[in-house]
């Protein structure tokens, strides 16, 4: 099974079922309600690629020696500025959704900072850093191509929210999350780090762009 699954004809088929057509599917069909079933699905299958064909590289996933203040402080840099960015974004382009979820659900906002890495962060940096990285070095190489590759694939997938918002914004987070992951090549690192934009995304408002209600209206 490994030789098969390790051949570039196999490599070809999965890299377009699973990062242009089935994004394409969900975008035309606009299913993006259902987007945790395909989004653990993926991240499921990755698993198991890793598991039978780079078991090596799965025992060293979460490098959690990574998670250090010299990685940390820049990151949390990063955020800060990132928080304000998206603060005056969503005061000037939707301004009626500003700390909405904050003002009519407070008692969510914990519940969301707990369980949005756990169950949206960490599959997506599990496919789109941990395996993606790993699985098509042999299509991308490494370092610039391989995290130019990642960032647009990262951004296509959020296409199926239908809006310009989510793409643009996942553009710019998917070159972040590629560049730490790059640097460290910690799982938990990146996604600790894709958490805290997406905690905070969802707080000032922005996360309305970022779930099927966004496709519904």
């Amino acid at each position: 099974m490994q030789s098969l699954l390790r051949t570039r004809s196999y490599l070809i088929l999965e890299f377009f079922i699973l990062c242009i057509a089935l994004p394409g599917s969900i975008i035309y069909t606009k299913s993006a309600p259902f987007m945790f079933v395909f989004l653990w699905g993926a991240a499921l299958y990755a698993l198991f690629i890793l598991r039978v064909v780079y078991h090596d590289h799965l025992k060293q996933i979460w490098n959690w020696k990574a998670v250090t203040w010299a990685n940390m402080k820049p990151i949390l840099i990063r955020w800060v500025i990132a928080c304000a960015a998206m603060t005056l974004f969503i005061w000037f382009y939707d301004p009626d959704r500003m700390f909405r979820l904050a003002l009519e659900r407070p008692l969510f906002i914990p519940f969301l900072m707990i369980m949005y890495p756990i169950l949206s962060a960490l599959p997506q940096e599990l496919f789109f850093c941990s395996f993606f990285f790993e699985r098509y070095k042999p299509f991308f190489g490494v370092a610039s191509n391989m995290v130019v590759a990642s960032a647009i694939i990262f951004a296509y997938a959020h296409v199926l929210y239908i809006n310009p918002v989510a793409p643009t914004l996942s553009l710019v987070g998917g070159l972040i999350f590629a560049l730490t992951y790059l640097k460290t090549k910690s799982l938990a690192l990146v996604t600790i780090e894709h958490g805290l934009y997406g905690n905070y995304l969802f707080i000032v408002g922005l996360g309305w762009y970022f779930h099927g209600g966004s496709v519904v209206q």
